[in-house]
């Protein structure tokens, strides 16, 4: 995957890149990435300051599957800036579930607080929708719990809305 400059973005990428009111821009040398082995330690500790919780297995788990398979239908990428992780998006291409067409789904993204409303999210997910677009898949999901106010509000300011799928759960 080609490294994305954040001045190479498009007009509305750089108007929320500039700053909402109050809050911080997204910093000029800012950088898209496929994440790499010594991201891991900025990547769980931004993950355990927006979650409470600390998931070192889990993410070298993810990089194992995600970060060293080539970027052809996994993806793990960073906002990367001075050397800094600034956030981190992860996603896949899943062919065929329940009949539905090959599309990409994102499973996980994350941002610095003190860095949202500054276009990084933004940046992140146009970023994994450029390698969705180029595993050929025309559509991109995403899953998350119905009071996380947050996330929904910035998938939905991306133009997400509802799928034609419905999730289902049982206890075990």
């Amino acid at each position: 995957m080609p490294v994305i400059d954040a001045h190479q973005t498009s007009r509305t990428t750089r108007r929320r890149r500039d700053g909402a009111r109050g809050a911080a821009a997204a910093p000029p040398d800012l950088k898209i990435r496929a994440a790499h082995a010594d991201d891991l330690a900025q990547v769980i500790a931004l993950d355990a300051r927006v979650t409470g919780i600390e998931k070192p297995d889990f993410f070298f788990e993810l990089f194992h599957r995600y970060g060293t398979r080539g970027l052809q239908q996994r993806f793990f990428l960073v906002a990367e800036s001075a050397g800094a992780i600034r956030g981190f998006i992860l996603g896949d291409v899943r062919d065929w579930e329940f009949g539905s067409p090959p599309c990409g789904w994102v499973f996980g993204i994350n941002v610095q607080p003190d860095a949202r409303l500054g276009g990084i999210g933004t940046m992140l997910l146009h970023a994994i929708c450029d390698n969705f677009r180029r595993a050929r898949v025309t559509k991109v999901r995403t899953l998350l719990a119905r009071d996380n106010s947050l996330v929904l509000s910035f998938f939905r300011s991306q133009g997400m809305m509802a799928a034609p799928v419905i999730p289902l759960e049982m206890d075990l």
